[in-house]
């Protein structure tokens, strides 16, 4: 979660928290980045290009602005705690969001919130100004946690290649996630959790951190996506080294930047290829292929995260290639011209399950539609959700 953001603002507690509302109207506009606050001759006090209303009660009446050019700041109040508490409220209720918080944890406080408002980390914590995190995630489905222990395996192992030290053992922090998603009476959705080096100061060692931090978040969800055929292009993003790619860090700058340079040229997202000029990877998901012979191709771990998806649609691929629908499966080195000349390409994550993917920069994918296996995959991996093994479906108790 971002941390605790409090208000530069000209203007007065009472005028920012007054009794009445003044309708305006809500567009999709993204929130600007810049808080600053300006009266700009307007009615209505600016924060960035938020325009808040002159109350704040009703966020589905207050309008947002296309101006991202910073605003002058006249004054900075001083605010007592519950006053930012209150201002923080104010902003996550204006800020507005497609995506519904429902529950957090956190090792600082020692327990569970239901209060968006209380989401929040320590500004000094080291995976908020050195990006000295991991984390991980597992899909909620019908009231199960969908390969939980297999990505706690791997946010373990991110933890240990990032000399984090975990403040609980295993058993506690599987107890401590499966507690949260209870907490929060979400049975479709997403866990989210962090594992930092912990708050202490603005150092660059954790040596100043007393104890590293545990942190948990639930988000609602919906049904499993249906896909349409995405297009994705080559990315001139660098990709990261080995021993960063296979570690899931908080540091997703690069994978940001690839995401952003995918749709500015209008496709879902990007594509690395290693420095060797093979096929990796997309920002937040794996990448696999159907060749002309009908094989299976993904390429391999060892220069790029271990994806649990991957590995799981591996394993169910299998019963594709005992039916005769898959000759059989590789994973190893991929060129970009097999990749291309391929008859399905999809994209295989824990958020997206498996997308498929039509057209790759201007080559166009087999005929140009939804590939039958990878259609067939992504049911099957459905279904795993809803009725698999308990190896990968762990009860939530609510």
């Amino acid at each position: 979660m971002a941390s605790l953001i409090t208000f530069a603002s000209p203007i007065s507690r009472a005028s920012f928290f007054p009794s009445k509302l003044t309708p305006c109207s809500l567009d999709s506009s993204p929130f600007s980045n810049n808080l600053g606050v300006s009266r700009n001759g307007s009615a209505f006090p600016q924060v960035g290009s938020l325009q808040i209303a002159s109350a704040v009660t009703n966020p589905s009446q207050i309008q947002f602005s296309n101006e991202t050019e910073s605003a002058q700041i006249s004054h900075v109040p001083i605010l007592s705690c519950s006053e930012a508490i209150e201002r923080l409220r104010t902003f996550r209720e204006v800020l507005g969001s497609n995506q519904q918080f429902l529950a957090m944890y956190s090792s600082i406080f020692g327990g569970i919130t239901t209060d968006p408002t209380a989401m929040v980390i320590p500004m000094d914590d080291h995976m908020v100004h050195r990006g000295h995190g991991v984390f991980d995630t597992a899909a909620i489905m019908d009231g199960y946690l969908y390969e939980l222990d297999q990505h706690i395996d791997r946010f373990l192992r991110s933890a240990a290649m990032a000399k984090i030290k975990p403040p609980f053992d295993r058993e506690s922090i599987r107890s401590i996630l499966i507690q949260t998603v209870s907490a929060s009476k979400c049975t479709t959705g997403s866990l989210r959790y962090w594992l930092s080096s912990g708050p202490g100061d603005f150092q660059l060692s954790p040596a100043g951190c007393p104890q590293s931090s545990l942190y948990a978040i639930v988000i609602k969800g919906q049904s499993p996506p249906c896909h349409k055929g995405v297009k994705v292009v080559t990315s001139s993003v660098p990709i990261k080294p080995p021993q960063f790619a296979s570690v899931k860090s908080v540091n997703y700058l690069p994978n940001a930047l690839l995401k952003m340079e995918a749709e500015e040229n209008d496709a879902f997202v990007g594509i690395w290829l290693d420095e060797d000029g093979y096929i990796a990877e997309g920002p937040t998901m794996n990448v696999a292929f159907v060749s002309k012979e009908k094989e299976l191709l993904m390429p391999q771990f060892d220069k790029i995260l271990s994806g649990c998806t991957a590995k799981r649609v591996l394993t169910i691929a299998q019963g594709l290639v005992k039916e005769g629908k898959l000759k059989g499966i590789r994973v190893g080195n991929l060129t970009v011209e097999e990749g291309k000349q391929a008859v399905e390409m999809m994209l295989v994550g824990s958020g997206i399950l498996v997308c498929p993917v039509v057209q790759w920069d201007d080559q166009v994918i087999g005929d140009g539609n939804e590939g039958p296996v990878t259609q067939t995959l992504f049911n099957l991996v459905v279904e795993d959700m809803k009725s698999g093994p308990a190896t990968v479906r762990v009860p939530v108790p609510y």
